[in-house]
Formats: structure tokens, sequence, C-alpha cells
């Protein structure tokens, strides 16, 4: 029996020995669109040449967390926009495959299907795809050549095929690289924070959270009748910014110290003029503004009510702002107001592994 035994293994042995490996099917080109939840979200208008795919999507998330992107191999476009952060960065400044600081505080990525007005704080870059390779560039980020990304990704099989998939080719180009991103970057839709559950009738605020959400969307009344925020001129419509370049009088004009805007355009009315940022998930994309002054929510509530400054370029809507004594807000006001601003916190965007690393 045992010599039995010993045959039949032999045998066994043999079989899966000249079993051939399996076939490996060559990547394919596949177009199916890619689906997103929008929600309440009004349908977003996709660039035609570049409507999102499962498989650019596929690309773009893959890219996104590929650290061959930087110049020593060490960083990747998710290490300064982090999903537990709303994809921004919790440093002031990001630090740089050369540990240098950048110049600004990273915004954060969402939502940017709807986003028609150039990206990063002063529009430099006029749509995603764009924006997508500068930081690839930035000595003060990832300080590499897209020459160089080119190489590098066409020498990954795994990229070879992918782009297969995505584009028709294996053919890797600084255009499909920005494109797979900007796909990528489309489906990142962050609308389902609690005052969306509110809006559905699915939530109840509570009492403070009610009465910020009041002085969030009314005017300030110089009557003194009625108390408002303001903010909501600025930050109103379903993504909570206006998409707009302002002066929201952070600085007089002697400490303006970063020109904006201008730095773009070259038009001195646009000095110290930067993008109005989403809202959304604010409670979590800390620190604030261009220049990452504020670490608080509460910092910047107080700022907008008695420390606007005013100078050549500011915004008229900070007029009451600007008034003696600011909007004079209470401190039970502005904790109200906080309390409302941490309902447009997106538990579920912030955990979504659709936006996880794919490795």
């Amino acid at each position: 029996m045992k010599k039995i035994a010993l045959a039949l293994s032999l045998l066994t042995a043999l079989f899966f020995a000249c079993k051939p490996d399996p076939v490996e099917e060559p990547a394919k080109y596949d177009p199916t669109p890619a689906t997103v939840n929008l929600r309440e979200f009004p349908d977003p208008e996709f660039p035609a040449d570049n409507k999102p795919t499962v498989q650019g999507v596929m690309l773009g998330r893959m890219l996104f967390y590929e650290k061959l992107l930087s110049k020593d191999g060490s960083q990747a476009c998710a290490d300064c926009h982090r999903q537990p952060d709303g994809f921004s960065d919790s440093l002031q400044f990001s630090i740089g495959v050369e540990k240098t600081k950048g110049k600004r505080q990273a915004m954060p990525v969402m939502n940017l299907a709807w986003h028609k007005n150039g990206m990063f704080w002063d529009g430099r870059a006029p749509l995603v795809r764009d924006q997508a390779l500068k930081p690839i560039q930035d000595p003060l980020e990832m300080n590499e050549t897209l020459a160089n990304v080119i190489a590098k990704l066409s020498a990954e099989k795994k990229y070879t095929d992918q782009f297969i998939r995505a584009f028709g080719d294996a053919n890797v180009t600084e255009e499909r690289i920005g494109k797979a991103i900007e796909q990528f970057e489309f489906t990142m839709i962050s609308n389902n924070s609690k005052y969306d559950q509110f809006k559905r009738g699915e939530a109840m605020l509570t009492d403070s959270e009610e009465r910020g959400r009041q002085l969030f969307f009314t005017e300030f009344d110089p009557s003194g009748m009625k108390k408002g925020a303001e903010c909501f001129h600025c930050h109103a419509t379903f993504n909570f910014t206006n998409d707009e370049y302002m002066n929201n009088g952070l600085d007089a004009d002697a400490d303006q110290k970063d020109e904006g805007r201008m730095k773009v355009t070259l038009d001195p009315a646009d000095k110290a003029k930067f993008k109005t940022p989403s809202l959304r998930n604010i409670a979590r994309t800390a620190p604030y503004m261009h220049d990452g002054r504020f670490t608080t929510l509460e910092q910047v509530v107080e700022f907008y009510n008695a420390d606007v400054k005013n100078s050549a370029t500011v915004e008229f809507l900070m007029q009451y702002n600007l008034q003696p004594g600011g909007l004079g807000l209470s401190a039970q006001d502005k904790a109200d107001l906080v309390a409302f601003l941490k309902t447009l916190t997106d538990t579920e965007f912030l955990a979504n592994p659709a936006f996880k690393t794919p490795f």
C-alpha cells in the first residue's frame, strides 16, 4: 500500500509539474463609462474629450497614489492630499521631495467636476488635467520631469496594460497622465454630509446647528433687527463655493505678501484675490486660508466677525464685516456657526474605499 501511495503521489506531482501556466489575457481597450452617485447634485458637464470610464478612473487612481511621479520615488499626489483630511494636507505648507516647504496650503480635492474657473488658489491651471501635472514638475513638490515620469511608467507592464485599457494603446503621454488623474478626481464626489441628509429629510439638526444654519444663510441687517453672518454670499450653492477669486480681507495693502490671482492675470485689480474654496468637509481640512494661517474654525469665524482688513481690492461683500464692530456676533452665535460648519463633514467620502490606494 505504501508503494501504491508513493506512486500516486509521484504521478500527482508530475501532473502539476507538466501543467502549463495559465495564459494571461492581453490587456484590451474598455470604454465602459464610469458611474457616480450624484444624489441631489446637478449633472456635471464632463469634458467632451475626457468623459470618465471605469478603466480611465482606475488608471487615474493608480497614478494618484504612484510615487514614481516624484523625483526620488518618495511622494505621490496622495501624500499631500490625504483622504482622512478631505484630500488636503494637515500641514500649513506641504513638504516636497527636497524637504522644502510649499508656498501655499494644499487645497482639498473633491467635487472638481463642477469647478469651471481654473484650479489652484490663483487659477493658474485652466483644467483639472493641467493642475494634475504641475506638482510633478514643481521644484518645491515632486521635482520631476514629465519625460522621466513617462519613461518610468512606460517601463512598468501594469501601467502599459492599464493605458491600453483606458486609452486603447500602451502609449504613455503627459496628456494621458493628466486626463487619467482628471477622470479619477471627477469621481471624488462628496455629497452625503449630515447637512445633505438633513436636506433630504434623513437627519435632524441640533438646536445649535440650526441656529448656525440660519446665521450662515442670512444677510447682515444694518438696522440690527436680525443677525446674519453673510457666509452664503461666497459659499452658497450645493458645493458651498461661488468658484470665484476674491480678496476676503485677510491683510491690509502693506501686509499683502502674496499677490494671488494677480500673478496669473497681471491685473492689479486681482491683487490678493484667491479662489473661494468649498466648505464641504471644512472641519477636516485645517489649516485654513491660502497660507494656512488659521488652525481652527473658531479662529476663522472670529476673523470674519471682527478682524477683516480693508485694502484696495477687498471684496465689496465684506462691507459689513469692515464696519466698526464687525458683524457683532456673540459667543453663542460663533459657536452655532462652527456647529453648522461641522455638519458639512461627509464621513462616507472620507472613508470611501473607491478613493483609497489600489496597491
